[in-house]
This record gives structure tokens, sequence and C-alpha cells, in this order.
């Protein structure tokens, strides 16, 4: 069985390019390429994209990348599936394997992907702000920050609301070897409403999750969020000061989620999609021990404003 080493991006549908390439610029990502049909957009890494905009009629969750160790983990996989290994035609290239996992998503597991010069000059991204703590004093001198777009570094997880929980963990675990961090039920310990899965790397220490699962209370199918990844607290509030003075809708934050311990902030992109600033979250292991703890809707942040019922829209 493989391991899968990472998220890759992620894929959304919508009618109006444009608008979205204008949110996401706000929301800290840049263009990396566009054709008439699909928008690539990148963050401040090497990667080709994070996120992609395919023109649907309507707006639609599409699934999601994840990257392979080696193409031989992609021969392995493809022979797994029934399927094949294929050259990447998408902006970095490389190999890919396409199919569609057990909640009706699209996913692509990539090898080899490459830098792409979109002919942009380097992100400048400043290095984290020091912090001077009650006996660790770290920084000498001031912080002066106005606010603008986030740095976003790099996708961190997606998060899917689906059906059928223990099928689709069952998929991830058994074919693509993500193992189960934290779990969440409700009603009675066997009724499981929420799983989280890291990738699994052994004793290699990666993100709490990079897939979370909802149940959806209608049976459909649907990104729940996509979270991205943030230099520092600093980083994800001046962000928060910028998109809210642009007029985008805030969905929920600032708080610091408890599975996880992300802090996070969440906002809707113009097509109503959740899409989440992070930072400071959680690291595991295959060793870690993990929890499965009953869930009050109220306590999904250790601290933070009220969630609101619409957050599950």
């Amino acid at each position: 069985m493989i391991a899968i080493q990472d998220i890759a991006y992620v894929r959304y549908g919508a009618p109006d390019l444009d608008l979205m390439q204008a949110f996401l610029e706000d929301f800290g990502l840049h263009l990396t390429h566009r054709s008439e049909s699909t928008l690539y957009m990148g963050g401040a890494s090497d990667s080709p994209f994070v996120h992609v905009t395919e023109r649907r009629d309507h707006a639609v969750p599409i699934g999601f990348g994840l990257r392979a160790k080696s193409l031989e983990d992609l021969q392995i996989l493809a022979s797994k599936l029934a399927t094949t290994v294929e050259k990447n035609s998408a902006p970095g290239g490389g190999d890919v394997v396409r199919f569609v996992d057990p909640a009706g998503l699209s996913v692509e597991v990539v090898y080899g992907q490459t830098a792409v010069q979109s002919g942009l000059p380097a992100l400048p991204v400043r290095k984290p702000i020091a912090v001077n703590r009650n006996g660790q004093r770290e920084r000498n001198g001031t912080v002066r920050l106005a606010p603008a777009p986030s740095n976003i570094t790099r996708l961190g997880h997606v998060a899917v609301q689906v059906s059928d929980i223990p099928r689709v963990v069952d998929f991830y675990t058994n074919t693509l070897g993500f193992k189960i961090s934290d779990s969440y039920w409700a009603g009675a310990k066997d009724n499981t409403i929420a799983v989280f899965l890291h990738c699994g790397l052994g004793e290699h220490w990666t993100d709490h999750h990079t897939i979370a699962l909802i149940a959806a209370q209608d049976n459909r199918t649907r990104f729940d969020h996509s979270a991205f990844e943030v230099l520092d607290l600093d980083d994800l509030m001046q962000g928060n000061a910028f998109l809210a003075r642009q007029g985008h809708q805030h969905s929920w934050g600032v708080g610091r989620h408890i599975q996880g311990s992300q802090i996070f902030d969440y906002w809707r992109d113009p097509f109503g999609n959740k899409i989440e600033h992070w930072t400071d979250g959680d690291m595991v292991n295959d060793a870690s021990p993990l929890t499965h703890v009953e869930l009050n809707p109220g306590e999904l942040a250790q601290w933070g404003p009220a969630l609101s019922p619409s957050f599950f829209d």
C-alpha cells in the first residue's frame, strides 16, 4: 500500500473565473496560469498551483489532488484501482492517476510536478514575527503591519461532507495509506460523524489532518471547506482586516480549534464556498494517540466567537 505525502490542490467549478480570481487574490493567492476554461492559483511556494477553478454553468465541488512519493507508488495505485498512470497536462506536468472516490469526488494523485514560471516576480514573504513572550523576549523593535492579503504558503487540508463516512474512511486508509488522528461521535459512540485523517508517514511528523470527513445531513457530497496555511497570527489578522475592507463575506473566526488546534479564520468566496486561513496547527505521526469524543457543535473552538448555524450551509 502506498502512503500519500500531502495534499496538492483543490478543484472547484464556477461560472465566472474573473470573479473567482479577484477574490482569491484578495485572499492571498496569485495567478500562475489561466486558459479560457480553467484558472490556476498558487501561493508563496514552488508548487505550480494550489487552487483550481474550472468554468462550469453552476458552482460545484469537483475534487482535489494528492501527492505521491514516487512514480512507483503511482504505478502501484493504478494497478490496485485497475486504471493507468497518465502524463499530467496541467501546469507543472509530471504523472497522475485519476479516479472517483466513494463519495463521488474526482481525485488526482500526482508525482513529479515542477514549479511553473508564470512571468510574475517572486512573491516577497516576510519572516515570521518574533514574539516577546513572558520570560522569553525575542524581539527588539516595533511591529507595524497594515491590512494586506495574507501570505499563503500552502494548502493544508480539505474537509468534505459525505453520506457514508465508514466507507470513505475505509477507502482512504486502505488504498491511500491515511491514518485516523481523531474523530467525533453523536448520540452513540458507534455513530461517527467526523473523522480527521493524516498522511500515514510512520514516525515522520505531518499535519493533524490532510482530509477531514464530516457526515452530510442531506446525504449530498460537497466540500465543507478548503484550508490554506499562512505565516503566523499577525499574517492571519492582516488578511482578516484586508478581506473585511474589501467587503468579502466572513463566515467564522478568529479562534482556535480543538481537534488540530489551528488558529482559524473562515470566509466565503463569491460562490458560497467556505475557505479558511489557518496557522499553528498540531503535528502528529502514526504513534500519536487518537481520540473519539462526543461532538457538541458549540464546542468546536477553544476560544473565538460563537458559531453561527449558517456555518454548515
